[in-house]
């Protein structure tokens, strides 16, 4: 096997992502099943935000997000419980929290709660499609110290390990 660069490695997932998420709208029924890494894998980490790429409706090319950041520069993040059977983070201006359940293709998070701080509209909006997002994710992949979520929306969200 060859070693790649990060960089290519995060465009040859995010590429391949695309053409698998495109697939799955025209198969059925198992584009309704989530992809995720065993629990121990990510249990007790914790993980930052560090890109969110969409793909514009207007034309159709891949695009980044701009990512919220808290007070004193608070990175967006999952942090996954030692035991597995949390999360926890900060979704961009709230303090959030949710269950995992674990499932035949991985795990799913569940009865996710949050802060209710008052955000500015943009703020809230992004947000409002992280939380949106972590419980109804397409697929989540752990690769080493980067944690890719793949949206039904074919949105890549790019996590890197805390140390």
């Amino acid at each position: 096997m060859t070693n790649l660069r990060p960089s290519t490695l995060f465009l040859t997932l995010l590429a391949s992502s695309s053409l698998f998420l495109g697939a799955c709208a025209q198969v059925m029924p198992p584009c309704n099943a989530v992809n995720a890494p065993a629990i121990q894998d990510v249990q007790a980490s914790q993980w930052s935000l560090i890109r969110w790429h969409y793909t514009s409706p207007n034309d159709g090319k891949t695009r980044q997000r701009s990512i919220p950041h808290g007070e004193n520069k608070t990175p967006v993040s999952i942090n996954f419980s030692p035991d597995g059977k949390s999360v926890s983070g900060y979704s961009g201006c709230n303090l959030y929290t949710a269950q995992v359940q674990l499932g035949d293709k991985g795990f799913v998070l569940e009865k996710i709660a949050s802060t209710r701080k008052a955000c500015d509209p943009a703020t809230s909006e992004l947000e409002y499609k992280f939380l949106s997002y972590l419980s109804n994710y397409r697929s989540m992949v752990r690769d080493g110290d980067r944690l890719l979520i793949m949206t039904r929306d074919n949105e890549v969200l790019s996590f890197s390990l805390k140390k």
